[in-house]
């Protein structure tokens, strides 16, 4: 091999070394810019990406570890008095479940089987701001009007469901949107963490959906 052929391989080889070392260098850089980009508000990753959820998140989530519940509107509870799981909370304010308490209990149940094989990580919850004892349950559908209250009518249609009670200052202040928008119910992580809320119009696969996503990536 000549000389100017060996000098001709030893230039292509650091071109080849420089590009190789170059790569790191370059998506530092380029990670550099986008941080930057994002601090500045120029770029929307969020946005531009978008989320797996469909519920919508709650940002900041908030904690219910240090709440003191009545447990069905009697002895004080605390959150982790109950066994962890993941919680479907539905909330109810004033002392009647009428056909909107009466669905999102229906819809988070079948929800809850629909999830198979993880139907016992998940429990669910009623959360009320008047003692669960006295609660009627009525609506349009009229055998729900025959049932003489929330507990028995739990007891027959929603078994395995908690019955909570906060004061209604309490509850507005821990949920205030479910004051002017009751038609939503909420997720609470197994840590306490009330982090999603749904809507009552959003499609029950989508739903389950964003279930199975949470269950899949959580240990708990």
């Amino acid at each position: 091999m000549t000389g100017a052929a060996v000098s001709a391989e030893q230039r292509r080889a650091r071109w080849i070394l420089i590009l190789i070392a170059g790569i790191p260098l370059s998506m530092v850089l380029a990670a550099t810019a986008l941080w930057w980009a994002v601090e500045e508000g120029h770029v929307d990753i969020v946005g531009s990406v978008g989320t797996a959820n469909h519920g919508e998140l709650i940002n900041p989530p908030r904690n219910v570890t240090e709440v003191v519940f009545q447990h069905e509107g009697g002895a004080d509870t605390m959150w982790q008095d109950l066994p962890t799981k993941w919680r479907l909370l539905v909330v109810l304010r004033g002392g009647v479940c009428d056909d909107v308490c009466q669905n999102q209990l229906y819809q988070t149940r079948q929800i809850h089987v629909a999830l198979g094989k993880e139907f016992n990580r998940v429990g669910r919850v009623v959360l009320g701001d008047v003692r669960t004892a006295s609660v009627a349950v009525v609506g349009s559908d009229a055998e729900s009007q025959t049932q003489s209250g929330l507990l028995d009518w739990l007891a027959q249609q929603h078994v395995g469901v908690t019955s909570l009670t906060l004061s209604p200052a309490d509850l507005a202040a821990l949920l205030p949107e479910a004051v002017d928008q009751p038609r939503q119910w909420y997720v609470v992580d197994p840590a306490g963490w009330i982090m999603m809320r749904i809507s009552d119009d959003l499609y029950y696969k989508d739903v389950i959906s964003d279930l199975r996503f949470l269950l899949k990536h959580s240990g708990g």
